[in-house]
């Protein structure tokens, strides 16, 4: 796995999805067409990256992101990524939540909205086990693509309410999170909330958008 095991008790699947976060806080255009898979992948490539190790084909957020990443960079590419995602997935039998997760957001980016609701409904952690805020974060996204505003501001409230567990120490409301960055990322508590806020303040804008421009949520902490 990447860096980060565990920070107290929040989960990994968690802290990875806050990489792809940073890595995607640009802006971005409004629309953005999908291009041939063969122009955003070369076969040989292709074959390489579906035989990474799962840390550097999901995990790897060096020089501005490996792996599935490297693809999903790509103007007009994040369908491709998606593609990638699925296949290697399949290929090594993959089940975890944020395998889905990652393949849905892609999915989400280039307006494959049905198909991405259901990975992130796979993306859940199985009952039982803590998720600090996941649950509530997957319902705010999955509301947003539904355009289910009121359902959106209702995991928005359930998720400002999730407490930071022993072993997290916040300043000022904000976290660090280590990472092979080389320096910390800083987030505000509860994981996730800076996005949902960015989805409800461009609910009309696409999820490309709202979750890509950083005009669309608060300037992450310094």
């Amino acid at each position: 796995m990447f860096a980060v095991r565990r920070t107290g008790m929040i989960r990994v699947s968690l802290l990875l999805s806050v990489g792809l976060l940073a890595a995607c806080a640009a802006q971005k255009d409004a629309r953005v067409s999908p291009l041939p898979e063969e122009q955003c992948l070369a076969a040989p490539e292709r074959e390489r990256l579906l035989a990474l190790d799962q840390r550097d084909f999901d995990q790897d957020l060096a020089d501005g992101g490996g792996g599935w990443r490297a693809v999903a960079d790509k103007h007009g590419c994040a369908i491709s990524a998606a593609n990638l995602i699925r296949d290697y997935r399949e290929r090594h039998s993959l089940v975890e939540p944020i395998i889905y997760w990652h393949e849905g957001q892609m999915r989400a980016e280039g307006n494959e909205y049905a198909a991405a609701i259901l990975l992130f409904e796979k993306s859940r952690p199985p009952k039982g086990q803590g998720n600090t805020g996941w649950n509530q974060y997957v319902d705010a996204s999955i509301a947003f693509l539904k355009r289910d505003k009121s359902a959106l501001i209702q995991a928005r409230d359930s998720l400002s309410r999730v407490k930071a567990p022993p072993g997290v120490t916040l300043t000022d409301g904000v976290f660090e999170i280590p990472n092979n960055s080389g320096k910390p990322l800083k987030m505000r508590w509860p994981p996730n909330i800076d996005v949902v806020d960015g989805l409800i303040k461009c609910y009309e804008r696409s999820y490309h958008e709202a979750y890509g421009d950083a005009r669309c949520r608060t300037a992450p902490p310094k």
